[in-house]
This record gives structure tokens, C-alpha cells and sequence, in this order.
């Protein structure tokens, strides 16, 4: 650990599962792997876990860095580590890259048994509660029977509420951030668009690019632009661009006249480098499918009911795409249910993406929560 509380060098691990995994579907995955990363130290009583939930393009790599490439730096090492709002010198923290993943664990990419080649387009489409059985079970190897703590943002906040509902005697406490118990129709309708600029780019070839040595970039590309939007909120956008012009004037042509023209085909040219279409298309459909009211005719409260973990619910004032209506939803029915729900929703200028920044005072909430928890097991370690 180094002085600025980081939790270090990290070194990623993978375990292998060979008793099939029903799916929602109805589809079985036979046999499967997944990749994960831990800090901090399980205490002997093993009840200082804290299972953190990665949200659509990100992964097991929550804190930290690699040692031989020290800029890849954790998703949310601003959260994770020594001193920080989850304080690795008290819990033990666990990031598992969910299957249908392109960051190692089994996904689209990974070799199908049965043919020699990749899985592409046959891999069976997963859900929420798909991935939280699988970190049950790799939970189960771990040795840890009940968590200290579920938690995660935007898809990753849907994974711990479905974890508290699955398994209710397994989860103390909670804590879901910018996130829904359902997407809205215009989340739903975004992320189809998303989803057909990667259908019809000509390089996808029905999901089986691998063979064809080719990425559908142009489709990735746009779907990043798209999602990156909505991620940030007008003011944000207006404040760090503005209607900047690269150049003095205009070029009168379809180019790049805007900075934040520019800023969007940045980030999409950098994801279509890295994250794997099909991917995309599973873990878009996966957010489009969570709603664990649907078995209870819409009562929220109704699916609920089994849920024993007290809540962290944390929201962004300015973020549009999960927009804190959303969370109030979760904490009315968990509040109906006589649940213990800790509900904050912070001012914040930068949209669904707050949740990864260092606002101080959502990071003040957190911190305090997990404080709080540290004191009923005993400090951790």
C-alpha cells in the first residue's frame, strides 16, 4: 500500500466452475470462469466481506494497479482502498468480472468446447440474477457465507438489490448508488440504438467477427457516444466544452467543428479498442431485463418482502438517466417493508457519472456508512 491509500500492486485471479449454471433463460452454461480481485484481509470470523458490483464497461479491476502496467488503475480506486470511503485496512473487498464479460471471465469471446471456436453469438444471454448466482458460488469457495456488505453503481446498484433479494440471509447491508429497480422505457430505447448501430455495422457478421479477424469498431464507436451522453449531464457537458470550436471558424463540412464532437469520437474510438461487441449486446439486454417486480404484477414491495439487509441508497441530483425518482422508488418500498434504508441524494454537477468521482460529500456518506458497519463486526481485521 502505498502513501496516497492505494491498495497497491494487485494481482487478478481466476476460478474455474465446472457444475452447470442455470440460466434465466432456461439455457445452461456448463462449465465457466470467472475473474476476480481482493483486498484487504478476511478477519477470522469472515464477516468483514464486501462484494463490490462492476456497472456495464467495467470489471474485477476495482482498486489498485498492475504491477507491469502501472496506469491501469481500478475503476474506483477513489472508493477502494487503505483510509478511503470502503477501507480496505477493515474490510475485505471482492471485485468479480460477471460472465459474459470481455475482461476474462467467460464470455462471447472464450472458446466454446463444443465447436473449437469462440462462443460469439451462441452465448446464452444472461441476466442480474444470473451473475449474482454465479458470485454466489464463487462466494461459496471463498468461504464467506454472509457479506458484510453488497454494493455497486448503475448496474452494479441493480446487482446488490438483487443479491439482497436472492439471498437475503447472506447480505447485512446494501448499498445501491445511481441506480433503478427497473430501466425506463427511454433507458430501454437508448440502449436498443446502441445495440443496432453494432447489429449494423457490416464487420459484425451476425456476431461472429472473431473468425473474420475484424471488429465492428464503427458500431462500438457510436453505441459509446451514445451511452457517453447520457452519462453526463447538460451542465456538465456546457461547462467543460461549451460550443468550443476546434478552429476559429466553421469548415462547413460533417468533421469535427465542436470540441465535444471531438470528445465523443475520442471516447468512442477508445472503447471500440478494448470492449468486446457481443459484450455489449448481452449486458445491454441483461439492464433491459432486471425488474425483480415483474413476478409480483409491478409490487415492488411485494418482491421485497424476503429482503432483510439494512440500505445505503445514494442518488445524483443531476443524473437523468437514473434519475433519483428512481431511487426513491427502491427506498419507499424497502421503507414499506419496515427495512432499515439510509437515503441521500447529493448535489452534484456531473451526472450518472458522479458516481465514480470523489465528491466529497457523497464520499462522506459512504464513508460514515461503512464506519458504521466496522463498528458492528468489530472493526474487521
Amino acid at each position: 500500500m502505498d502513501a496516497k491509500g492505494s491498495v497497491g500492486p494487485v494481482v487478478a485471479q481466476a476460478m474455474h466452475f465446472d457444475t452447470p449454471l442455470k440460466l434465466s433463460s432456461g439455457a445452461v452454461l456448463g462449465d465457466y470462469s470467472l475473474v476476480y480481485e481482493t483486498y484487504g484481509e478476511l478477519n477470522a470470523a469472515r464477516d468483514n466481506a464486501v462484494l463490490v458490483c462492476h456497472a456495464l464497461n467495467a470489471s474485477h479491476h476495482v482498486a489498485g494497479y498492475y504491477a507491469d502496467k502501472p496506469t491501469e488503475i481500478g475503476w474506483w480506486d477513489n472508493m477502494v482502498g487503505p483510509g478511503k470511503p470502503l477501507d480496505t485496512g477493515r474490510f475485505f473487498v471482492i471485485g468479480v468480472n460477471n460472465i459474459g464479460s470481455c475482461f476474462g471471465s467467460t464470455g462471447p469471446g472464450s472458446i466454446d468446447p463444443a465447436t473449437g471456436d469462440p462462443f460469439g453469438p451462441d452465448f446464452p444471454v444472461v441476466t442480474v440474477e444470473d451473475w449474482v448466482h454465479a458470485q454466489a458460488r464463487l462466494a461459496d469457495r471463498l468461504g464467506i457465507t454472509r457479506f458484510a456488505a453488497v454494493m455497486g453503481g448503475s448496474l452494479g446498484g441493480m446487482q446488490a438489490l438483487a443479491w439482497a433479494q436472492l439471498y437475503p440471509d447472506r447480505v447485512a447491508h446494501a448499498v445501491v448508488i445511481a441506480s433503478a429497480a427497473k430501466l425506463t422505457t427511454q433507458n430501454i430505447a437508448f440502449n436498443e440504438v446502441a445495440r443496432r448501430a453494432i447489429i449494423n455495422d457490416p464487420d459484425f457478421h451476425g456476431g461472429r467477427f472473431y473468425r473474420h479477424g475484424v471488429v465492428p469498431r464503427r458500431g462500438l464507436e457510436v453505441a459509446r457516444m451514445i451511452g457517453h451522453i447520457t452519462y453526463l449531464s447538460d451542465d456538465a457537458m456546457a461547462a467543460k466544452f461549451g460550443r468550443n470550436l476546434r478552429n476559429e471558424e466553421y469548415s462547413f463540412s460533417f468533421g469535427v467543428d465542436f470540441e465535444i464532437e471531438s470528445y465523443l469520437r475520442y471516447q468512442g474510438e477508445k472503447f471500440a479498442g478494448y470492449f468486446d461487441a457481443n459484450t455489449y449486446l448481452l449486458i445491454t439486454r441483461a439492464l433491459d431485463y432486471f425488474d425483480p417486480a415483474r413476478a409480483t404484477g409491478g409490487r415492488l414491495d411485494e418482491a421485497l418482502a424476503p429482503v432483510t439487509a439494512d440500505f445505503l441508497v445514494v442518488s445524483f441530483n443531476t443524473d437523468w438517466r437514473f434519475a433519483p425518482a428512481r431511487s426513491r422508488e427502491i427506498v419507499e418500498a424497502l421503507l414499506s417493508t419496515k427495512r432499515h434504508v439510509t437515503y441521500a441524494e447529493i448535489q452534484a454537477a456531473h451526472g450518472h457519472d458522479a458516481f465514480l468521482l470523489a465528491d466529497r460529500q457523497y464520499h462522506g456518506i459512504v464513508r460514515g456508512y461503512f464506519e458504521r458497519i466496522a463498528r458492528r463486526i468489530g472493526g474487521g481485521s
